[in-house]
């Protein structure tokens, strides 16, 4: 849960990774560098310094968290309804 001094996007990154469920291997770590540029993002975006590196580097550290999650279309439970048996 995020803390009530949050800013909205370290909201939004913690709401996020919440719903990812158990994190396991490398992505407490990942999610934790997440939460500090959201964190930083928050507070440059009064000061206007690197915006733009922090935004980037955030959304390569979600997509690498993310990477992981991804389903195999082989898995698909319905997938091989249509072949005869």
């Amino acid at each position: 849960m995020a803390s009530p001094t949050a800013g909205p996007v370290e909201r939004a990154v913690r709401d996020d990774i919440e719903q990812l469920g158990d994190l396991a291997g490398v992505e407490p770590s990942l999610s934790e560098l997440a939460y500090t540029l959201a964190r930083e993002i928050d507070s440059d975006v009064e000061e206007g310094r690197q915006l733009h590196q922090l935004s980037r580097e955030l959304r390569q550290t979600l997509a690498q968290l993310l990477e992981g999650r991804a389903t195999d279309d082989d898995d698909d439970d319905l997938g091989d309804m249509g072949a005869p048996v």
